[in-house]
């Protein structure tokens, strides 16, 4: 077996040298929030998104007088969209159950799926109106049963994006702030502009809001660190040309650094893949960002076999993975670290973005070897109970765990579990 690499894109240094510009950038920015409070976010908003508003947060007549302007149609296809990401998220949460159960005669264990309080909903905008991200984290957040939702995007051009509050609303968000970037993300966690801290803080965006992310981690929980969007197109001689260069420049427009691989064992999809890239891009409206993306993060590799592909596909670990081969279902029984499969030419990842279902808030830069992505599960705490209910399980586990805590010198727990069989061990009766 064997990997040709047919297209590579910009190296690993290259990538982790921007990635220390970004990390210190978004310390200052916290620094200066954490310190200055009020006065930095309205500065920074300023600064980034000429945004300085009286009140960065939205009144009910001021949401509602923005949804009057939409077209009905706009706001039927946002209702449409949402009953199709509530829907799999009920049947989600559905399947997480609170259990108890009786391990031994008097000794009984449980589990609680509590959801978190109180949550921070960052969705982006910059170049684009992100309304699907309102349904992906707002939505899934009370259908998990959070009880505050504080919601926050920004502006657009110095407009407010009409469709993204409106999917906001929609969704069930209690506050609905105009404030972006990581200044946002600073004010839900620290407390400013009228926010009260949130205890989690979820959604994707650009590196700097996911290294923001990363950086709040701690004060606040966070979803997973969600940055620039990746595609990988697997696809075999079946695959069509066009349709691997449609969905690979579908998600490059997200933005220049958004990684976009095929991984192929057609020769002839790996050398003709360039052509056809260019070809879409010069009618492409998008080319300024889908261009530079593929230019500097595209590539293109060939593999022998469906196995070296899953191999490699597993290496990489995208966010998105579209499978366009004869057989998708061995890729979706073999492979194991990606962010979403997408099976077969009749769905793709446009799909899942925006209507089909399934939440976009994805991993990314290979954080799928070790968790999935957004959905009702993260907004729920499983914490777990313990209750003995008879003297003589008291004893039993108290003798057990008394001699495990002399093991490892811990005499205070060790006290713990005496004194329980002291006092619930049944005392010897009496000579007659």
């Amino acid at each position: 077996m064997a990997v040709t690499i047919i297209k590579q894109g910009r190296s690993v240094d290259d990538r982790a040298l921007a990635d220390i510009k970004v990390q210190d950038t978004v310390k200052g920015i916290l620094a200066d929030i954490a310190t200055h409070g009020d006065t930095a976010v309205r500065e920074l908003s300023q600064k980034f998104d000429n945004w300085s508003p009286a009140d960065f947060k939205l009144s009910e007549s001021q949401i509602h007088e923005i949804i009057g302007t939409l077209p009905q149609q706009v706001i039927d296809d946002i209702h449409f969209a949402q009953e199709q990401v509530r829907n799999f998220a009920r049947a989600q949460r559905a399947a997480l159950q609170d259990i108890e159960v009786e391990t031994l005669p008097g000794v009984i264990l449980g589990h609680k799926n509590i959801p978190v309080q109180r949550v921070g909903c960052y969705v982006p905008g910059g170049r684009y109106p992100m309304v699907a991200s309102a349904h992906m984290s707002i939505l899934t957040a009370k259908t998990a049963g959070v009880e505050t939702v504080v919601a926050c995007t920004p502006p657009i051009n110095g407009k407010l994006p009409a469709a993204t509050i409106a999917a906001m609303h929609f969704g069930g968000a209690d506050e609905i702030y105009i404030l972006g970037g990581v200044q946002a993300l600073a004010a839900m966690a620290y407390g400013a502009v009228g926010i009260q801290p949130v205890d989690m803080i979820v959604g994707p965006g650009n590196a700097y809001v996911a290294e923001a992310k990363r950086q709040l981690f701690g004060v606040v929980g966070i979803d997973l660190l969600a940055g620039p969007t990746e595609v990988l197109v697997i696809a075999d001689e079946t695959a069509d040309l066009e349709m691997c260069a449609t969905d690979l420049l579908g998600q490059a427009e997200h933005g220049p650094t958004s990684p976009a691989v095929l991984l192929t064992t057609s020769r002839e999809l790996a050398e003709g893949i360039q052509a056809e890239i260019e070809r879409q891009l010069a009618i492409l409206p998008t080319a300024d960002l889908a261009g530079a993306s593929w230019r500097d993060y595209g590539e293109v590799i060939l593999c022998d076999t469906d196995e070296e592909m899953v191999r490699v596909a597993d290496e990489i670990a995208s966010e998105h993975v579209e499978v366009l081969t004869r057989d998708p279902g061995y890729f979706l029984e073999r492979m194991r670290n990606y962010g979403a499969l997408f099976l077969g030419p009749r769905t793709n990842v446009a799909f899942g973005d925006k209507v089909i279902g399934t939440n976009h808030t994805l991993p990314t830069q290979k954080a799928a070897r070790y968790t999935g992505g957004l959905w009702v599960g993260k907004f729920i705490k499983t914490v777990t109970y313990q209750r003995v209910t008879s003297d003589e399980a008291a004893v039993t586990i108290g003798e057990y765990g008394s001699r495990l805590c002399d093991i490892e010198g811990f005499m205070g727990h060790k006290e713990q579990c005496d004194l329980r069989v002291r006092r619930y061990a049944q005392t010897p009766a009496r000579p007659g």
